[in-house]
């Protein structure tokens, strides 16, 4: 082992970690936060790992309490941080089945059978993975890094708390402000159609909670989120607009909304089934790695020697009993769904493969580029589409059941996929702190269950207070969902038709082309790529939401260029305001997040009592957007000014 990496618990020396404030705390916070990505995936298409947040918050809350240590505390936030890596693979595919009209609504019992049987999966096949990718070939995984600091730091947890507190009370205000008491509006957007051939259009939501993920990414990323936006609505809806003109006579903004919705957005679609596609094909060695260590473990199962405390997995033969007893409420649902054996087999079978594949490249990447990079949609999507075109060869074009039936197997597979990588941060931490992996794999599971429970509530809520997909009269505050929206594009397109597919098409090719601009910028050693997937999730998205991230891209640049400026000449001293300077910025762009989510979910119980969005209005009429745009200014200021005063000195 690397000296960097030596345990700060070693082996030989037991803390009490499985504790029962540890099982309750674990299974509460994951719930909330599962809540709470579950609100900000919906709506902006993003979500953020919640590793540190957790890890902060379980300091907290472990402080109250007489006794507490280290491992207890890494315990918790590993619980805690399952529930939101599960709400991104639900999230992403679950809506779609009420979006194609299949559901009605969220079946409590069957949404979370089958959360809970992709999460549990998720975590059985990251098992033999750990040893591979943590201890041998000793990856990055910058999260699990990250947390693991932030942990042995724990004697900043009262200070820490204070700027998660802060960020969530604001972001709760201004929600508050926005949606409840509709003081102003939620949306700044300026458009115009000139001659009825020249298009111009600028949008941003005034949201702290899309600013704060485009902090939260990075400049890199916002920016190419923010370049799939220029170049749907900036580019090919102005073209599109100079050649088919506005027949329908709509204003300037509804017209650029509708040329999107119905054709423009679709640019994304093929550009992310590129993207997924070339996933897999630039990870084939690391996924043949890590297909090779698994199936080493599974070989050495009868292995009978005691491993040191900090490398004891769960036992192989648990988690081959675990699979198979995964499989049977997989199969019962599909068939309940399906109403056809062989087929409802063939969709078991294929969803064990696929979960296990993409759990591999989910683990392998997250330990690479993070797990908020991790590309889950584009898997998802490619699991969508190869789950399509074989269920199409077996039911016809025709089939009411296929495009259900393929999202039904994205859905599993999505939920294995994001629970892995998220797993895999935290066994790095614990690895890195001297955890034992056993007892962290079982408050993965505890995570997983809370959350599995808690999120077809979360579902149901959400969908009747504001509803999902494009606006519409009766939901004209919805939340676009454009993951799930984009798997129903696909399934349904596969069986029904009805895809611009002239759009798919060039969007494949924008996709090819990024593709080759990144392989080009890798040849010449640029630290500056353009991974295709983030420029098509930007594609994919409104304006609006592309315009926001980018602003806290810009703070988060700003920040940095700061820090650079006024680099301690001490290298140790350098790292050391580094890491609390971003460690104080991400606590309170993730309590922003965390406060407008939580205030988004809970005005959703008095709108569903009410059937109106209206009962807490103070005004007859909003003061337009501007109050608004001033509010997410100050809030930006403000992020700058405590993320560079953290750098100066520890307050």
């Amino acid at each position: 082992m690397n000296k960097e990496e030596k345990p700060y618990i070693e082996a030989g020396k037991k803390l009490p970690e499985t504790t029962i404030k540890a099982f309750i705390l674990g299974a509460i916070l994951s719930a909330a936060l599962a809540a709470a990505n579950a609100y900000l995936g919906l709506f902006a298409g993003l979500t953020v790992s919640a590793s540190i947040p957790a890890a902060v918050i379980s300091m907290a809350l472990l402080k109250l309490f007489k006794k507490s240590n280290i491992l207890e505390n890494n315990i918790v936030q590993t619980a805690a941080s399952a529930g939101e890596s599960l709400a991104a693979g639900v999230i992403f595919t679950f809506p779609a089945l009420v979006l194609i009209g299949y559901w009605t609504e969220f079946s409590y019992l069957e949404t979370a059978l089958i959360a809970l049987a992709g999460g549990v999966l998720g975590v059985l096949f990251t098992i033999p993975l750990r040893s591979a990718l943590i201890v041998k070939q000793k990856l990055k995984f910058p999260e699990g890094v990250a947390t693991s600091e932030v942990l042995k730091s724990g004697e900043e947890g009262g200070k820490a708390i204070k700027f998660l507190a802060l960020g969530g009370l604001t972001g709760a205000f201004v929600k508050l402000s926005e949606s409840g008491m509709k003081i102003w509006d939620a949306v700044f957007e300026k458009a115009s159609f000139a001659a009825e051939k020249t298009y111009l259009y600028f949008g941003m939501n005034l949201s702290p909670a899309l600013m704060s993920v485009g902090y939260i990414v990075g400049l890199r990323i916002a920016t190419l989120v923010f370049a799939g936006g220029v170049i749907s609505w900036w580019i090919a809806i102005p073209i599109y607009l100079a050649i088919h003109g506005n027949p329908d006579g709509l204003d300037a903004a509804s017209l650029g909304g509708a040329t999107w919705s119905s054709q423009i957005r679709y640019l994304g679609v093929g550009a992310m089934v590129v993207g997924g596609l070339w996933a897999l094909i630039s990870l084939k060695g690391a996924i043949g790695s890590a297909l090779s260590a698994g199936m080493k473990a599974l070989k050495n199962k009868g292995n009978t020697d005691e491993p040191l405390r900090t490398e004891k997995d769960t036992p192989m033969q648990w988690v081959i009993m675990g699979i198979g007893v995964m499989i049977v409420p997989i199969f019962i649902i599909y068939l309940r769904e399906i109403e056809n054996i062989p087929i409802s087999g063939l969709m078991s079978i294929i969803m064990i493969i696929a979960g296990f594949l993409f759990a591999s490249v989910a683990g392998y990447m997250a330990g690479l580029v993070g797990s908020s990079n991790n590309p889950i949609s584009g898997v998802t999507i490619a699991t969508i589409l190869t789950s399509s075109l074989i269920l199409l060869a077996l039911l016809g074009s025709g089939s009411e059941k296929g495009p259900a039936a393929a999202i039904l197997i994205g859905s599993v597979v999505a939920c294995a996929a994001a629970i892995a990588g998220d797993n895999m941060q935290d066994l790095k931490a614990g690895h890195l702190l001297g955890a034992t992996p056993q007892k962290q794999q079982i408050m993965q599971m505890v995570g997983v269950v809370a959350a599995a429970f808690a999120m077809p509530l979360i579902l149901e809520l959400l969908n009747e207070a504001y509803g999902f997909g494009p606006p519409t009269p009766e939901k004209p505050n919805s939340l676009q969902a454009p993951q799930a929206t984009l798997m129903q594009s696909v399934a349904v397109g596969v069986f029904g038709g009805g895809l611009p597919w002239k759009m798919v098409y060039i969007g494949m090719g924008l996709g090819v082309l990024i593709i080759i601009i990144d392989k080009i910028q890798e040849a010449r050693n640029s630290l500056w790529r353009t991974p295709v997937l983030a420029v098509a999730v930007g594609l994919y998205l409104p304006f609006e939401l592309d315009s926001a991230i980018m602003l806290g891209g810009i703070i988060a640049w700003l920040v940095a260029r700061y820090q650079q400026k006024n680099k301690c000449q001490n290298v140790g001293e350098h790292q050391t305001a580094l890491q609390r300077s971003e460690r104080t910025g991400l606590l309170f762009a993730s309590g922003l997040i965390t406060g407008e989510a939580l205030i988004g979910i809970g005005l959703a119980v008095p709108i569903v009592i009410t059937k109106s969005d209206d009962f807490m209005t103070v005004v007859d009429q909003t003061f337009g957007s501007e109050p608004g745009l001033a509010v997410i200014l100050v809030i930006c200021i403000f992020l700058y000014q405590i993320a560079t005063k953290a750098y100066k000195k520890d307050d």
